[in-house]
């Protein structure tokens, strides 16, 4: 995983023309962003932005890059309803979930936790986990452009049906153990 100290400079490939910048934070939280391939020099990386799973090339000499490691993953299998979170391949738990409805499907490809949001007054959940990934159907939601997350639900009825606007509604026990996964993590969604 990466993470810019700076804004820093994304191309189309190694030594190829510029076409964006990767910001040093993302909706407040800093910026991890996970890298998909590896070239001297240049990683390549995932995107938060549409369409999804947009990739750019960072050049890895700029002084204002820091690296990790995470050995966590988030699996989310839209059929089965459910999401397991992994610990260098070990299953910390496996639970049932809600997911989009048929008009609002959840986009299933590989993604990443992009950032953390806890609500000043919430309403619905406690924790909100933003993806690097959007709707297919909707281009705004709740004043923001889409964006897929993962949040909590009061109501345990929508457990393992397809209810939601495209995220994916989690019980309480999931989101604190989901709170402990670092940004940039890998989170693979399947249909």
């Amino acid at each position: 995983m990466l993470h810019p100290t700076v804004k820093e400079v994304l191309y189309v490939r190694p030594g190829g023309p510029p076409v964006a910048a990767l910001p040093i934070t993302e909706l407040g939280s800093p910026t991890w962003v996970p890298v998909v391939q590896s070239e001297p020099g240049w990683d390549r990386i995932l995107l938060p932005t549409r369409p999804n799973r947009s990739t750019g090339w960072i050049y890895l000499k700029d002084k204002g890059l820091v690296t990790a490691y995470s050995a966590y993953r988030v699996e989310i299998n839209l059929a089965a309803y459910r999401l397991t979170v992994l610990e260098a391949g070990r299953s910390l738990g496996s639970w049932t979930v809600a997911v989009g409805a048929r008009a609002t499907p959840t986009p299933a490809g590989r993604t990443f936790l992009l950032a953390s949001i806890a609500p000043v007054h919430p309403t619905y959940s406690p924790l909100i986990l933003p993806l690097g990934v959007h709707s297919d159907t909707l281009t705004t939601y709740g004043g923001g452009p889409g964006t897929v997350g993962l949040h909590g639900w009061p109501d345990t009825a929508v457990f393992g049906r397809p209810v939601s606007h495209g995220c994916v509604r989690v019980p309480a026990t999931t989101l604190r153990i989901l709170s402990k996964v670092p940004l940039g993590s890998p989170v693979m969604i399947v249909g």
